[in-house]
């Protein structure tokens, strides 16, 4: 019964130590190869005051082309596109003149006892040691999240209220 005791204690103390880092909308995965497409999900841990998730809506940063959101039973999707400024890149043989700039869940509800997953799968720019930060506006039956915040250049986004989730890009393998 002691054993079984201090195994509880400990589990309650990586609890409180861990429930911070898995407070706000994160990347699952968080890290993936510059250039390359990923498959990558915003985890949704919780609701606003306790009240369920109605939509989910993200940011998509420049440079990422070629954008496709997961289906989800019960929620529907909306797609806000932007013009790609500049130099017009090419996917598939293809000039491409337009991105994904936005996508948005609405539908539900999430309820705040649960979490989910919103999927996406894009094609990532070619910067090996960038991080890109897809800011987040959870919006709930009461109160919205917007989880905005990007770090300052030498920043961590460890210290921010609302931080927005990060895709770190790591080099290709040689």
């Amino acid at each position: 019964m002691r054993r079984i005791c201090q195994y509880a204690a400990a589990a309650a103390v990586a609890a409180s130590i861990a429930g911070p880092a898995v407070a706000h909308v994160s990347l699952q995965p968080n890290e993936a190869v510059a250039g390359n497409y990923v498959q990558t999900a915003l985890s949704v841990p919780h609701g606003c005051d306790g009240t369920a998730t109605l939509a989910v809506r993200v940011k998509i940063p420049d440079g990422v082309l070629s954008v496709k959101p997961q289906m989800k039973p019960g929620w529907s999707i909306e797609i806000k596109t932007r013009k790609i400024e500049g130099e017009q890149p090419k996917l598939h043989g293809k000039t491409i003149t337009e991105t994904v700039d936005e996508v948005a869940w609405r539908g539900g509800p999430l309820p705040d006892a649960y979490y989910d997953t919103f999927g996406l799968v894009m094609k990532l720019p070619d910067a090996a040691g960038k991080t890109l930060y897809f800011p987040v506006v959870q919006e709930c039956e009461k109160g919205v999240h917007r989880w905005i915040e990007i770090p300052a250049a030498g920043q961590t986004p460890d210290g921010l209220k609302e931080p927005a989730p990060g895709l770190r890009l790591k080099p290709k393998a040689p």
